[in-house]
């Protein structure tokens, strides 16, 4: 018995290890595309249903995919009501993982471990990503065949099939099923477990059905750890939303329950596959039952969560394809995005500005997502400046073609400095490192000062007018020699032993950043200056 509990917690944790590590490697070659596929997510609330699929199936996790589409509603990237269709998505393209055990995919998870670690040992360049997620891919069925290996040698003792065969209380299923999932953030491992079971011939439908159930409704813990880190109410609202979503297919389900067992019996024969169905089955009907509603349950969802947060357009909005056929045009068109996406800089900035004071993590998360729609804007306006660019222009035109190039440039780098600093503050929070009191009144200082370099930074480009360039040039100069006398005055308190020594590499790294967001400034400054 104890080395089957041992062979059972070990693929359990190869499996959780493998989910975890495959779904941030995925997330990482995903989240590009990702950017993509919510233009059509946010068109109809069945384009958001593929949009959670496909996303399921490619992270191999509803949990992780849900807190993604959590994290860009917080951001502002797409609307609450938006994202119901999306976590609606997730929720059904979790199924893929349970039917790929019905089907025996633990027997060639060697192949998958033997081939995907190949690649990612001697493969090159994409080779090794690919090679990587094929690897983690293959762990977490092999975790899975671990349990398998575990569970065989009960099906030959009687008190246990007695206890699996012998029908119960659905409640006592389905409390399971909400508390293990619960604790282990994934709602595939335990109904993963009832299909080895059940191939095994020791569990039977009407006990497994109730803790598939339960397992459904612990999926949503992770959703709603997520919303209440996020920052934004919507995001709340999502997560609040995933948990009425599975609780009332819950409640639907445990009332039809008879009803619900014998559809899946004559669907198959084989309990395994009833339970793989029976998972996809309970997710199919939360999408029939709310996907045509979305709207007054978004309202409802609204009013009893009141307040609003903005919604940030992903899409360029002033790049008019019309306006290329006149160069002059086209580059106003360019210059009024361009103070869109500064002015969105300026709002990341606002953000880092409350963590620096206290951090919080949904802030740090909403950077980095308002810094996807920096970095998206920033790609299509270049893509714009190249058709541009293939007409015969004037000197004048030519120079502020280039000009502008620079300035998109120098924006998409402050974006940078400021995801950097957010995360040096996540370091600085998670290591407990405090600065000293003269240090934070110099943070505060110079991050004030940066923060008003940045807001003549706006004005210019909102305005092309360089006559107040020479307000960021100088207020340029005085950040510069605030950071050196910062600096100065950190290495005396640390000889003074007033600063802890852990502190001064992220306070002095801090403080270079803070440096380089107004440097930045500086150059639009200039090249505002040269435009006129």
């Amino acid at each position: 018995m104890l080395h089957g509990i041992i062979l059972l917690t070990t693929g359990i944790v190869l499996f959780l290890f493998g989910m975890m590590k495959l779904s941030a490697k995925m997330q990482g070659l995903f989240t590009a595309r990702m950017r993509g596929y919510i233009k059509y997510a946010v068109r109809k609330p069945f384009y958001g249903l593929l949009t959670g699929m496909i996303s399921t199936i490619a992270l191999q996790s509803s949990s992780a995919t849900t807190v993604l589409i959590i994290g860009m509603v917080s951001a502002g990237l797409i609307s609450f009501y938006h994202s119901l269709g999306m976590i609606l998505g997730a929720d059904i393209g979790t199924a893929l993982t349970v039917q790929l055990v019905v089907w025996k995919f633990t027997d060639l998870s060697p192949l998958f471990i033997i081939s995907g670690g190949s690649l990612w040992l001697v493969g090159k360049r994409k080779w090794v990503s690919i090679g990587e997620a094929i690897f983690y891919f293959g762990l977490l069925f092999f975790g899975l065949s671990l349990t398998a290996a575990a569970t065989a040698p009960l099906r030959d003792n009687p008190a246990v099939i007695r206890f699996f065969q012998e029908t119960r209380n659905p409640f006592w299923g389905l409390g399971f099923g909400v508390i293990f999932t619960g604790f282990i953030h994934a709602s595939a491992i335990p109904i993963s477990i009832l299909v080895i079971l059940a191939q095994h011939g020791l569990i039977s439908l009407n006990n497994a059905l109730p803790v598939v159930i339960g397992a459904n409704i612990g999926t949503t813990v992770t959703a709603l750890m997520a919303g209440a880190v996020s920052a934004g109410i919507s995001g709340k609202r999502s997560a609040v939303a995933h948990l009425l979503f599975k609780c009332s297919g819950a409640i639907i389900s445990l009332i039809l329950l008879p009803f619900f067992i014998a559809v899946l019996r004559l669907l198959s024969n084989n309990v395994g596959q009833q339970i793989a169905l029976g998972h996809f089955l309970f997710n199919l009907l939360i999408v029939v039952v709310f996907i045509f509603f979305l709207k007054p349950f978004a309202a409802q969802i609204e009013k009893k969560m009141p307040g609003k947060d903005d919604v940030l357009p992903l899409w360029p909005e002033y790049l008019e394809e019309t306006c290329l056929a006149n160069a002059t045009d086209a580059l106003v068109c360019v210059n009024k995005e361009l103070a869109r996406e500064m002015a969105l800089t300026k709002r990341m900035y606002a953000e880092l500005m409350e963590m620096t004071d206290a951090f919080h993590e949904g802030k740090r998360q909403n950077v980095r997502y308002m810094a996807w729609v920096v970095e998206h804007l920033q790609r299509e306006m270049v893509k714009y400046l190249r058709k541009i660019s293939t007409y015969l222009l004037s000197p004048q035109l030519s120079a502020e073609l280039f000009a502008f190039t620079a300035l998109v440039d120098d924006v998409t780098r402050i974006s940078d400095k400021i995801v950097i600093i957010g995360d040096l503050l996540k370091d600085k929070t998670e290591k407990h490192i405090d600065f000293s009191p003269a240090a934070i009144t110099e943070l505060q200082e110079i991050s004030g000062m940066v923060a008003k370099n940045l807001d003549y930074a706006v004005e210019l480009l909102e305005t092309l007018n360089g006559e107040k360039s020479g307000l960021v040039f100088r207020l340029e100069e005085e950040i510069d020699a605030k950071v050196k006398s910062a600096r100065e005055g950190h290495l005396v308190r640390y000889c003074e032993k007033v600063c802890h020594a852990e502190a001064g590499p992220i306070f002095v790294e801090i403080l270079i950043h803070l440096e380089r967001i107004s440097d930045h400034c500086q150059n639009i400054a200039e090249y505002v200056a040269d435009m006129k």
